[in-house]
């Protein structure tokens, strides 16, 4: 009998970066083991594993520590072959990939840091901005299921993760309508589609929990 393969992930039940490696690993039908963190006492393990970031997610294969939520999806692309989540073609593949790297950096650092951080006055102003940016992600949807074509893919994993189930909960919080379905409906379709899709379903955390946790967040973000 051959020797039970390691695929351990450490994670956070609310992060969109730990989320998204459980969908991965949904989708491909990848048995693996999840340790849940806490994010204000993080355990020697995660310390031990990420001393340079000490964030999650942390995946450990077979003894091999593999560290960065894209840089896990990718590594789980090419190490187990079914489903791909990665376009075949080399350019779709590039696009994924900057598309990725603007949700991650620039949706984040506005929809996410710039929103916390702005007064009342200064909020309409950040997400308009992060409108302008999420308007790259409604025009790549046109005519598409799924970022991915017609099959969910590696950048419906990190946008999905991010800014439908995690984003939004922290407008929701603050009271604010950054998204709306007569603007994006492109965007609107795709979330819908990506919510009967069981691998994504099963990683969406539980709304309320979430938006609260998403408060606590931002409270963070403005007293730093």
């Amino acid at each position: 009998m051959a020797e039970k393969e390691e695929v351990k992930l450490l994670g956070i039940w609310a992060s969109p970066f730990s989320r998204r490696v459980e969908m991965a690993f949904k989708l491909k039908g990848i048995p693996y083991d999840y340790v849940e963190e806490i994010l204000e006492h993080k355990s020697p393990l995660l310390l031990a594993l990420n001393p340079i970031h000490k964030k999650v997610p942390v995946l450990v294969h077979n003894g091999k520590t593999i560290l960065e939520s894209q840089v896990i999806l990718e590594y789980i692309d090419e190490t187990w072959k079914q489903n791909p989540i990665l376009p075949e073609d080399p350019y779709e593949r590039s696009k994924a990939r900057f598309l990725a790297k603007l949700v991650d950096e620039q949706i984040m650092a506005a929809g996410f840091v710039s929103l916390a951080r702005a007064d009342e006055k200064g909020r309409e102003a950040v997400a308009e901005q992060t409108r302008e940016l999420i308007m790259y992600l409604e025009k790549e949807l046109v005519g598409k299921d799924f970022f991915g074509g017609k099959s969910v893919g590696f950048l419906d994993l990190v946008a999905g993760s991010l800014i439908p189930f995690c984003l939004e909960r922290g407008w929701e919080g603050l009271g604010l309508k950054v998204i709306t379905e007569e603007k994006f409906p492109e965007y609107s379709r795709w979330v819908k589609n990506l919510e009967r899709v069981e691998a994504v379903k099963d990683c969406i955390p539980p709304r309320e929990k979430h938006i609260e946790h998403m408060n606590y967040m931002g409270e963070r973000v403005r007293s730093a």
